[in-house]
């Protein structure tokens, strides 16, 4: 990295600033002693430090603490999302064991679980799929779409669950519980919270505001937030064989974005209610990202923007939960079904300079408009019962459609002497119109077999049916008019020994699947990101996988400890192929097809130590090998290899005030060896090169309660972020380089009633 007296001077002021800020509000908080509601301080000696257990539901549909789960299963609580302050539920999973982050931008990321990644991960909230099946197979939905300060819990199953949820549930399953109402026995009361946040980076400002309630047996909670930010800036340095000699500007980062939601909920009794609740998401000016080729030095490489002007989600849900029922064939009945309508558009902008070779002066220019329109339905109705008073069988249904709608509008440009050209208007769509179904019944027993011993072993049978119709301005015979139909049954055991009251060994072997989808089937034009021509393959079957993993769980009053080696086996799965010998539009012609077998493996360890209380020592480290095991020379390492998490907090027992350190170290992946030639014929050279290099990235972060009057708390929390203005990318964006921001500062103030 290049020194700059300047550059010094500023990062020394801002964390100068940083410090003189924490020391003010120290000040501030002392000065208002005096106005605060007395409150006794706990004392510390004598108190010991707990590690209290995180309670999960998405592994097993009933609610257990994670020590007792017989999978691998990370959580995170609203203490952790608020700790962070997050633009999306995905950028704070970077912490988490075997978990990474696809995407750049203020509200594009998405989560990546042990190297899989779009469409292999299930997104679920609140239990029900927020995955539909017009995205492309390497971007999954957007956790954005649900306002992550409605999120009271983040549970990340690393590993299949197709068994519980279905198609998708391949590589891991992250479902985003939200705040609920309060609850009847709490009686009438109301309460709510705003937030104000400031990143400097960017300039975003965002505002929140939640408020929550209960009259007689009527709940309701409701929410609004909204965010503005510009693009943001890399630092200067070297990444690999790039190197930025100043700040530079990441494209397309910034977004304009609002989310409400409104929950409503009657209760009959405490265990007997049912809920209305709607969501409403609307993006604009967000964007895949990039960083300009003039900025980079390679001012004659193709250039391709992909950007979203517009995106509204609305989505309407409604349920009825009942416990203790006590009938023949249930205990607990759990219906849920919601509607939800997807608009989306997408701009595409590919730019070819020197079309016949270098110094030709003749370039082309591809401009693409796709607007979606996505109408889910789905429902999900699930019973569990209790058997000869300790095992517990869990069983249901569920159903979910699409009915999608597109147009496209494509404009190719040839500039330049001798070769000049009117534009070239097609209005050809990419995807023909169409409808995509799911429909599965499941069954999964929670077994005791012993005082020591427990199974959960369970399997679904699924139907998958896509089927396209009439569309405007298409009428190619390969795609419209076509359907699609399969059938999968999956299973999947679980095993956990209480080896001592502290220390269990889990067991899990489970099959996960994923149907391919319509973009796979039916996709015909360039591809989003520019770098070729994909045609359709209507005869694609699903890819299924074969997962296992062993581990062991330790936690005592104030350790908690796991540790997890896996290997899943990817076969028949789905992958762009390039075809040989094949150009349309002057591009490489590619196709989705099933392939023989891809191999994941690796391992996984993460604790928690409390040595006195408020104080928390936290670490972890993960190991991620993929190989195509037919073909060895493929290229497949866009993700970590090695990784290293760690973090330090301390928390005033009296809830005052707070301070966390925490750092990232990720480890070099190697896409191809220098003496591999036949890797790097597959695949042409990034600007990183075919090494992505390792990194580091440290972050603190604090907080004050700076005053408590009557029912009020006010709250001053302030986070420095890649504080060493560290230059990287996440590893799944270094190939179409896409670096992180630079040191950012953000600010917050929250009030509570």
């Amino acid at each position: 990295m290049s020194y700059s007296p300047a550059r010094a001077a500023g990062g020394i002021y801002r964390v100068a600033s940083f410090g003189l800020l924490f020391a003010f509000l120290l000040s501030v908080q002392e000065s208002l002693l005096s106005q605060e509601t007395p409150q006794a301080e706990p004392d510390s000696a004598a108190a010991e430090p707990v590690i209290m257990q995180p309670i999960a539901v998405t592994a097993t549909r009933d609610p257990k603490e994670l020590f007792v789960i017989a999978a691998p299963i990370s959580v995170l609580d609203t203490v952790a999302l608020r700790t962070i302050a997050p633009n999306t539920a995905a950028d704070i999973l970077k912490g988490l064991p075997g978990v990474d982050v696809n995407g750049v931008g203020t509200n594009q990321t998405r989560p990546t679980i042990r190297g899989q990644r779009g469409q292999r991960i299930l997104l679920l909230e609140d239990g029900l799929r927020l995955n539909n099946a017009r995205r492309q197979q390497d971007f999954g939905e957007l956790p954005a779409i649900v306002d992550v300060n409605s999120v009271s819990q983040v549970e990340v199953v690393r590993g299949p669950a197709s068994v519980l949820y279905g198609t998708d549930a391949i590589g891991g399953v992250v479902n985003l519980r939200t705040s609920n109402v309060p609850s009847l026995s709490g009686g009438d009361m109301y309460g709510g919270r705003v937030t104000f946040l400031y990143r400097d980076e960017g300039e975003q400002l965002r505002p929140t505001m939640e408020l929550f309630g209960r009259i007689g047996k009527i709940g309701f909670r409701g929410s609004a937030s909204y965010r503005n930010a510009k693009n943001y800036f890399a630092p200067s340095g070297s990444f690999g064989d790039i190197t930025l000699g100043s700040k530079t500007e990441v494209n397309d980062t910034g977004v304009e974005d609002q989310n409400y939601s409104l929950l409503l909920d009657y209760s009959f009794s405490e265990d007997q209610n049912v809920f209305l609740k709607g969501e409403y998401y609307k993006a604009k000016d967000g964007g895949f990202g990039y960083v300009s080729n003039d900025d980079l030095g390679t001012p004659n490489d193709v250039s391709i923007v992909i950007q979203y002007p517009d995106q509204t989600v609305g989505k309407l849900t409604a349920g009825y939960r009942a416990e203790d029922l006590g009938w023949g064939i249930a205990d607990r009945l759990d219906v849920s079904g919601f509607y939800m309508n997807n608009e989306r558009d997408l701009v595409q902008n590919i730019g070819i300079p020197d079309l016949f070779g270098p110094g030709s002066g003749v370039d082309l220019n591809i401009n693409s408009n796709n607007f979606t329109d996505i109408s889910s339905v789905g429902t999900r109705a699930e019973a569990a019962k209790l058997l000869g008073g300790r095992h517990l069988l869990t069983y249901g249904l569920d159903f979910y459609y699409d009915d999608s709608k597109n147009t496209d509008r494509t404009v190719s440009l040839i500039t330049g002497a001798p070769f000049p050209t009117e534009p070239e208007l097609d209005e050809t769509p990419n995807v023909p119109n169409a409808t995509y179904n799911r429909f599965g019944v499941f069954a999964q027993g929670d077994f005791q077999i012993h005082r020591k011993l427990s199974l959960i072993a369970g399997a679904r049978w699924q139907n998958v049916r896509s089927e396209t119709r009439a569309t405007e301005n298409l009428d190619n015979p390969l795609v419209v008019g076509i359907t699609n139909n399969s059938q999968t049954v999956v299973a999947s055991a679980n095993v956990l020994w209480e080896v001592l009251p502290s220390l269990n060994l889990v067991g899990t072997v489970g099959r996960g699947f994923r149907a391919p989808n319509i973009i796979e089937l039916y996709f015909n034009g360039p591809t989003p990101e520019g770098s070729g021509y994909l045609i359709p393959n209507t005869g694609l079957e699903s890819e299924t996988s074969l997962n296992v993993d062993l581990g062991v769980k330790y936690s005592r009053r104030n350790v908690s400890f796991e540790a997890f080696v896996f290997r899943n086996d990817v076969r028949n799965g789905i992958r762009i192929t390039a075809v040989p010998d094949s150009v349309i539009s002057e591009l490489d012609v590619f196709q989705n097809q099933n392939f023989g077998e891809l191999l994941y493996r690796g391992f996984e360890v993460g604790g928690q130590y409390a040595p006195v209380l408020g104080l928390e020592l936290g670490a972890s480290f993960s190991f991620l090998d993929a190989e195509d095991v037919l073909d060895e020379n493929s290229p497949i390492a866009d993700s970590y290899r090695t990784r290293l998490n760690g973090d330090v907090t301390y928390r005033r027992p009296s809830g005052r005030w707070w301070a966390s350190y925490d750092f990232r170290f990720q480890g070099e992946s190697t896409i191809c060896p220098d003496v591999n030639d036949t890797c790097k014929a597959q695949v042409a050279q990034p600007a990183v090169g075919y090494v992505l290099p390792s990194f580091n990235v440290h972050s603190v972060r604090g907080g004050f309660r700076i005053a408590q009057i009557g029912r009020t708390s006010h709250y001053l929390t302030a986070s420095l972020e890649n504080f060493t203005d560290a230059l990287y990318a996440e590893f799944s964006n270094a190939t179409f380089f896409r670096p992180q921001p630079r040191r950012t500062l953000l600010i917050g103030w929250t009030s509570t009633f």
